[in-house]
């Protein structure tokens, strides 16, 4: 009796994956040269800031860039394959290794130039602070 590895994510994972290769090309990068993996990542909306989570495990945070440009947030990186040694045979490989990239919009209320990150156990967290509310101001018209 054979027995067969149920795996109902790979599917989707491949779908994916397709799907944001199609989407490159669309505006001509190859997508081969953007991205190998894609870590998965959390959004929380606290009151006054934003928390991104990425888990990035096994990534130097030498090798991950945090930009911001025009209310898009930028994260990239790369992790390194691990050195094997001649004398030793690969069995299997499942951690995907090389570069990643993910983008975020983010919305007019949040204060770019107070961003910070800081990576902990292989896992990125970027704080976004929120712009403090502009309290809409009653205007006293006087009688001439």
């Amino acid at each position: 009796m054979n027995i067969a590895r149920f795996e109902p994510w790979k599917f989707a994972d491949l779908l994916h994956r397709d799907l944001d290769r199609v989407a490159l090309r669309r505006f001509g990068v190859d997508a081969d040269t953007v991205a190998q993996w894609v870590p998965a990542v959390d959004v929380v909306e606290e009151k006054d800031r934003f928390v991104l989570r990425a888990d990035v495990p096994g990534v130097d945070p030498a090798d991950i860039d945090v930009s911001m440009d025009n209310g898009v947030l930028t994260v990239t990186g790369e992790r390194q394959a691990p050195s094997r040694s001649e004398d030793a045979s690969v069995q299997r490989v499942e951690r995907v290794n090389g570069r990643f990239s993910r983008r975020f919009s983010l919305p007019d209320t949040t204060d770019a130039e107070g961003i910070t990150a800081q990576s902990r156990n292989g896992m990125l967290e970027i704080s976004i602070p929120k712009l403090p509310e502009v309290q809409a101001r009653r205007i006293f018209i006087e009688a001439a």
